[in-house]
């Protein structure tokens, strides 16, 4: 399987890289300094430049020919303003849709996050409350288009080990989840084409990944 990775040296998408390594797929991640080239090629994965605040669907699509998936786990990160919110968890993953489409690439995993079905409550942090609309914003989006789409939404993220047991399912409550199980689990989920369509919230739990991705196809 050859998977391409949108913020492909983040801490999730390198672990997710390594995994996929480890197992015999091809990993391809998306970053914008060649600073990371280094870091991902010692994660097992092969680095592509393609800033996604600056390309167009040709430039990203040229990057997506004979993927089986892609993924999105980029992020405007911690530090970062409002604006980028919009233009990093919004528009980018909006721009990946457009090229997968265009290179012919059906599968799609989006990182989102727990907390976006609700607007953000008063008195909230506004690049906070900026970063929820642009996650709510790129579901919405993805769930328009002919894609195998799976939308998935960790708890909070800790850097723990992993644990290989998580609950994974619609509506899983309030929780935390190592960044390794949140990798565990994409890779699971690109491994069953049924979960295509799905909605899932993942936090730790007392489920094996396999059991719980299993238990999750629609």
């Amino acid at each position: 399987m050859r998977v391409v990775i949108a913020g492909g040296h983040g801490k999730i998408a390198l672990l997710t890289e390594r995994y996929l390594a480890d197992r015999g797929d091809t990993a391809v991640g998306l970053i914008r300094n060649p600073d990371q080239v280094d870091d991902l090629r010692a994660a097992g994965a092969t680095p592509a430049l393609c800033d996604l605040e600056r390309a167009d669907v040709d430039d990203v699509a040229a990057h997506l020919h004979d993927a089986d998936a892609v993924v999105f786990a980029a992020g405007a990160g911690p530090g970062s303003g409002a604006a980028r919110k919009d233009t990093v968890d919004r528009a980018a993953a909006a721009l990946l849709a457009d090229a997968a489409t265009r290179a012919g690439v059906h599968r799609y995993l989006l990182v989102s996050s727990m907390g976006v079905d609700k607007p953000p409550a008063a008195g909230t942090d506004d690049v906070w409350a900026a970063y929820l609309r642009a996650k709510r914003a790129a579901e919405d989006d993805l769930r328009a288009r002919d894609l195998a789409w799976t939308v998935l939404r960790p708890g909070r993220l800790t850097d723990d080990e992993p644990t290989g047991h998580v609950t994974l399912t619609a509506h899983a409550g309030r929780g935390a989840i190592s960044r390794a199980d949140v990798a565990l689990v994409l890779a699971a989920l690109l491994d069953e084409p049924r979960t295509a369509g799905a909605t899932l919230e993942l936090v730790g739990g007392p489920t094996p990944i396999g059991d719980a991705v299993r238990a999750a196809t629609t």
